[in-house]
């Protein structure tokens, strides 16, 4: 019997992993919308709800190596979120307050990978985020919320090594920690005020490029 011959593999950046510091940047696609509780219940057949929106992120990232097992990542992103709060009352047509906003985002993260195998390796990742509302866009139906956000992330993806860079798809989700609402005064929607508890909640498929 002839020996079977094994399919020859190039491998990419083979040292990749002696030099501890990485640089890249991102672009992100994804979902957000608020999750939410009322602090009185509403009338027979009126639904509050937050929708599920497109957000969209662009930023740099900065990955450091701590062993071949784990690594620290950071960086800063610029994001798009059009978060709405939707009131169906029953047939009518519903009533819809939203937020169309740009964040700057930095976040935290620890990464644990997997034994490269090739040209690729799967990894988990987790920690926090931190965001500031850096504009909103004015609309006569705004949403009143802080300005300020912390949330818990994780996520798992996919290192895949090519010739010249290594590209990393990954699927995160993002629970915000802290209560975003903010009493809008008189001039808020009335029912805007049954409102005491929104945190922001995020879906997102993240492109990284090393």
């Amino acid at each position: 019997m002839h020996a079977q011959k094994k399919k020859y593999v190039r491998v990419f950046h083979e040292f990749y992993d002696e030099k501890p510091l990485h640089f890249g940047f991102l672009f992100g696609f994804g979902s957000s919308n608020f999750n939410l509780s009322t602090n009185t219940e509403l009338p027979g057949g009126t639904y509050l709800y937050s929708p599920r929106n497109f957000g969209f992120q662009i930023g740099g990232l900065a990955n450091y190596s701590l062993n071949p097992h784990w690594e620290v990542k950071s960086g800063v992103n610029i994001a798009l979120y059009d978060r709405q709060l939707s009131l169906d009352a029953g047939g009518a047509v519903p009533e819809v307050l939203t937020r169309e906003s740009t964040w700057l985002e930095i976040p935290a993260l620890i990464k644990y990978r997997s034994i490269r195998r090739k040209n690729h390796r799967v990894y988990m990742i987790g920690g926090l985020k931190f965001g500031v509302e850096a504009n909103v866009k004015k609309k006569s139906s705004a949403l009143s919320t802080n300005t300020a956000d912390l949330s818990l992330e994780y996520g798992f993806g996919l290192e895949q090594f090519f010739q010249f860079f290594k590209f990393t798809p990954e699927i995160r989700f993002s629970h915000g920690l802290v209560n975003m609402y903010s009493d809008p005064g008189r001039a808020g929607t009335p029912w805007y005020k049954n409102v005491n508890n929104l945190k922001t909640h995020t879906v997102s498929l993240i492109i990284n490029f090393e």
